[in-house]
């Protein structure tokens, strides 16, 4: 068996078909790109912030075996730019037939030749195949929260899939929104969360159609405050959120510019969305924060202007996901409630050597992470 690893190509796309719809007969529900080019952010230029790539893994230069797909970026490590890697995958048909079951570790190897600064974020699950196999490799593995705020609790109770899987569990929320005890209860629990505070968070907030000069001026006055983060000036957003354009897993993009006393002191970009009998969400409306930027002092008030324009727009729930435990700070006191453990960062030895210490960044924070630095916001 002679497997190469090979860029995608158009003339890959048959035998990509073929390795999808042997995974569907086998029982999978993975699969890989039949497309060559990505949908999104494909490389265009050379100096260009971020891009993907896909890459092939084939079989005596015939059968397509598995895949993964890069996302490499533009980022500021403790001052000094490197170009940091997203990575998803590798899909092999190893989760299916144990012929192939070493795949996974070769695919992952090609991946650290190619992009030693390798880095994902998500999987929630410690005991997953893939996270037992970084942790062999010596990958950092952080686990970090997801941010919950309840807009429509009698929705929220009614329709979400997450708290209604046994169905005493069900008919017990059911009492809960019908009586109004529920909308008591998580509209209590959203303002204890408040309450440390004592403030509201009020800022203009409008929104735009792309990112310019005052995202450049807002970059350079607070990259500084981090550690660790992608780039995240007027070009960088401009080419992962292109002008007028959209994504076919994702819901239509709005980016807000967030101001006080008309000075620009972050922007955030939020999604919603209806869902429609998703496995985690129902039919809720699922509004999300996926991507938002500012000076960790300014953080509530880019938080609450992105809350209350999903709010306006109708979201049942709002979520949000981050590292930073400053943002995670304000995501508190703004009323979010903290979902601990449900995303994991997983950083190759490269990339963990950079980040060092560690322990000073979970402490402290200035390792800043949303949604748009990994997969971007698919399903939301």
């Amino acid at each position: 068996m002679a497997i190469r690893i090979v860029p995608h190509a158009a003339e890959w796309k048959d035998r990509v078909e073929a390795f999808n719809a042997r995974m569907r007969d086998a029982g999978s529900n993975w699969g890989f790109y039949v497309d060559a080019e990505p949908s999104w952010i494909p490389k265009r230029r050379e100096d260009q912030a971020s891009w993907r790539e896909y890459w092939l893994c084939v079989e005596d230069g015939e059968t397509v075996r598995g895949g993964y797909a890069l996302k490499p970026q533009k980022w500021l490590v403790r001052g000094r730019e490197q170009l940091v890697t997203d990575w998803q995958g590798p899909f092999t048909e190893g989760a299916v037939d144990t012929r192939f079951a070493a795949l996974g570790m070769r695919l992952v190897r090609d991946m650290l030749k190619k992009r030693p600064l390798l880095f994902s974020w998500g999987h929630g699950a410690t005991d997953a195949p893939i996270i037992q196999m970084v942790k062999a490799l010596s990958w950092l593995v952080m686990p970090t929260p997801v941010a919950m705020r309840v807009v429509n609790p009698y929705a929220f109770l009614r329709r979400n899939r997450i708290l209604r899987h046994r169905p005493e569990r069900a008919a017990a929320l059911d009492v809960l929104a019908m009586t109004g005890l529920g909308s008591l209860g998580i509209t209590g629990l959203h303002g204890l969360m408040r309450v440390g505070s004592g403030r509201l968070y009020r800022a203009d907030y409008e929104e735009v159609p792309a990112f310019g000069p005052w995202a450049d001026e807002l970059w350079e006055r607070a990259r500084h405050k981090y550690q660790a983060l992608a780039v995240r000036d007027a070009d960088a957003m401009n080419t992962l959120l292109p002008p007028g354009q959209t994504q076919a897993e994702w819901s239509t993009p709005r980016r807000f510019r967030v101001r006080r006393a008309e000075r620009t002191v972050g922007w955030v970009v939020t999604t919603c969305r209806k869902q429609q009998d998703d496995h985690r969400f129902g039919d809720l409306t699922v509004g999300c924060l996926v991507d938002y930027f500012a000076d960790p002092d300014d953080a509530p008030y880019v938080i609450a202007a992105g809350f209350r324009a999903l709010r306006n727009e109708g979201a049942d729930v709002v979520f949000a996901n981050q590292s930073d435990r400053r943002w995670l700070s304000a995501f508190r006191t703004t009323g979010f409630l903290l979902l601990e453990g449900r995303r994991l960062f997983c950083a190759a030895p490269a990339l963990k050597e950079l980040l060092e210490p560690v322990s000073e960044l979970e402490r402290e924070g200035g390792l800043f992470l949303t949604n748009m630095d990994g997969h971007g916001p698919q399903g939301l």
